[in-house]
């Protein structure tokens, strides 16, 4: 399976964003601290996707940042994206490694303890642990699991998987990313915090820093 760098995952969100300048924001993030970049549509036809994607990964060239498609193992075949981020709902981490292949990237959202016990055994290359707070980047029906429940899970999961990155998802910005990766966490993922801010660069910039540094005082 394939080494993930999960440090900071930068999701560009068409529903939050517009489509037109995800490219230009994917490089951006790419060029300042991003470490794997999402793609996530909820509404938009799957030609449509499948375009965007590709432009997107064009953006990314040269900069070895992975491009990842939310939810959607067809389009990221189309694509030839990196791989993909699947949720519980979605196409279960088995069938999208049978369709993928070994070396493409595989990610699951894991929302609680269960999620967490079922993540030991699949096929996966990382989990993104949340909602960790409220955020109004996506409608969640779940409460927020708060650092606590977010050390927990991620404790369940490195019980048997020690080395595969872990992330946190959800209303993360730079004053909880200390307590985030206090909790355990290897990286996070993030829209708003990048992508609305007034200096996405120097957002992207800062967010890296800031994980570099709690993750540094971590192992310290």
């Amino acid at each position: 399976m394939a080494k993930v760098d999960y440090r900071l995952n930068g999701i560009v969100d068409v529903d939050n964003l517009g489509g037109e300048n995800l490219p230009v924001l994917a490089r951006l993030a790419a060029d300042n601290g991003v470490t794997i970049l999402q793609y996530r549509d909820k509404n938009s036809d799957t030609r449509a996707m499948i375009e965007r994607a590709r432009e997107i990964r064009a953006a990314l060239a040269g900069t070895g940042v992975p491009l990842l498609i939310n939810d959607r193992v067809d389009v990221a075949l189309a694509a030839e994206a990196d791989g993909v981020h699947i949720g519980q709902e979605d196409m279960t981490p088995a069938d999208a490694r049978a369709l993928l292949g070994p070396d493409r990237i595989i990610g699951l959202t894991v929302k609680n303890e269960a999620d967490g016990q079922a993540a030991r055994s699949s096929p996966i290359d990382y989990a993104c642990a949340g909602g960790v707070f409220a955020t109004a980047s996506k409608e969640n029906p779940d409460k927020p699991i708060g650092t606590e429940g977010l050390r927990k899970i991620i404790a369940q999961i490195k019980a048997s998987r020690p080395d595969m990155p872990v992330g946190a998802i959800a209303g993360i910005d730079l004053s909880n990313v200390p307590e985030v990766i206090a909790a355990g966490a290897d990286g996070i993922a993030v829209i708003s915090a990048i992508f609305r801010a007034q200096d996405p660069a120097k957002a992207a910039r800062d967010l890296r820093h800031a994980v570099d540094r709690a993750l540094s005082e971590r192992a310290s």
